[in-house]
């Protein structure tokens, strides 16, 4: 029995405007991967032009390693500016503790940058361990957007965001081809790691591209289509892959590679240009749909109190249309204690259609994030790798994959038995 309707409208009103204040969370979020996405490119740039200093002297200048910093700078400051705005809207923000974790890492990681800098000019640090203080510092940033994906709870800016991720990954993953095959080609060394590494690269690239393709919409699909790889770049690519001969190539057939690969991956950055527009696009739609539901839910709540004042003075209104008819027995979820039972029908129908389209909600989500979950697995068993053997990123992947291949399972398989028998030994007695 519900002796106060206006509370049951109260929380259905509530209910809405949760959802609400979560998409236009979510266009903020959707606005900070814009910015991540700018950042990881400005620091894909600034390392490719690491990456030429330390193995082809002659070709780059110390100037233009400042200007690669100064724009990295720029979108730096964007990033924590957008961050320092979501700090302030922590209550409403999702998951915000498992966030600003994330974000936590990517200021450390960022800071690290002036101090790998000096050393870069000064020539004191390899080029696999610049590439490396690199790499780790994109991949903080991907995490962060990783997070973002996974607490969407709306399924279209949910996809989108999925596509959006999964492409940067994919782009970051072609960043690294093109750092690790300048300096095979500058120095001459086709080493068979080296080319295995390249291996793994395009395959992991390819898997990304793959996840992109199956989340996004049509039109980036088509524009992804439309991109393809320069027959030239291919070319170089076998070269690097399967070349045995020793000794360097000439300085313009290794900055030859460099300047595809680059104009490979400044392709893939407009396409990601056109992801996040269309991010943008469905958080403002989603956004108003929200805002006339409201509306439209707010006009139907003024009317059910109206009828309850109405009855409460002697009327009696009747309320046709095919969504306020229920069964007999739905009559009796109100009782008449101060309650018309038109406005228990009208009351029961608003929570059931409530209830129904959040239901649908989750459904489409669950769905969605079992992709994202194998990816946690993965992710976290590399971690632990990575934190108890000491292994880098990509040896950390190579061992689970190698674990993979030699007993013919998938990836995520190999990653989850080694966590739970990670977990076996770290649980309590």
């Amino acid at each position: 029995m519900v002796a106060n309707p206006e509370t049951t409208l109260q929380f259905l009103m509530t209910s809405r405007q949760c959802e609400l204040n979560s998409l236009r969370c979510l266009l903020q979020s959707g606005e900070l991967v814009g910015k991540i996405s700018q950042l990881v490119h400005m620091l894909q740039r600034e390392r490719g032009t690491s990456n030429l200093f330390l193995c082809a002297q002659q070709s780059v200048a110390p100037d233009e390693l400042r200007l690669r910093e100064q724009d990295v700078g720029v979108a730096q400051a964007q990033v924590m500016a957008h961050l320092l705005q979501l700090e302030q809207r922590t209550d409403l923000l999702p998951q915000a503790s498992r966030l600003f974790s994330r974000a936590a890492s990517v200021v450390y990681s960022l800071s690290l940058l002036p101090a790998l800098r000096q050393k870069l000019r000064q020539r004191s640090l390899s080029q696999p361990d610049v590439m490396t203080a690199f790499n780790d510092t994109i991949r903080h940033l991907l995490a962060l957007v990783f997070e973002v994906s996974d607490t969407a709870a709306e399924p279209g800016i949910a996809r989108a965001l999925i596509a959006m991720f999964s492409f940067m990954q994919g782009k970051e993953f072609a960043g690294q081809e093109r750092a690790l095959g300048a300096a095979a080609f500058a120095t001459g060394a086709f080493t068979p790691d080296r080319q295995q590494a390249l291996l793994d690269l395009i395959e992991r690239q390819e898997r990304c591209f793959d996840t992109f393709v199956d989340f996004a919409d049509d039109d980036n699909k088509a524009r992804w289509q439309q991109l393809g790889t320069d027959r030239e770049f291919e070319r170089l690519r076998r070269i690097a892959c399967t070349r045995t001969a020793a000794g360097a190539l000439n300085a313009g057939e290794s900055m030859r590679w460099f300047a595809l690969a680059t104009a490979r991956i400044d392709g893939m950055k407009r396409l990601e240009d056109a992801l996040e527009q269309t991010l943008m696009a469905l958080c403002q739609q989603r956004i108003a749909a929200a805002e006339a539901a409201c509306r439209d839910q707010a006009a139907s709540v003024e009317s059910l109190l109206e009828q309850q004042q109405d009855h409460a003075h002697g009327y009696s209104v009747f309320m046709p249309g095919e969504e306020m008819a229920a069964s007999q027995s739905a009559a009796q979820w109100i009782s008449s204690d101060g309650v018309c039972p038109q406005l228990g029908r009208s009351l029961l129908s608003l929570v059931q259609t409530q209830s129904r389209r959040l239901q649908r909600l989750d459904s489409a989500l669950t769905e969605m994030r079992a992709s994202l979950t194998e990816r946690k697995q993965i992710d976290r068993a590399k971690g632990m790798l990575m934190q108890h053997r000491g292994m880098t990123e990509d040896e950390a992947y190579k061992t689970l994959r190698s674990l993979a291949m030699s007993q013919n399972k998938k990836l995520v398989e190999i990653a989850t038995a080694m966590l739970a028998v990670a977990d076996v030994f770290q649980s309590p007695p």
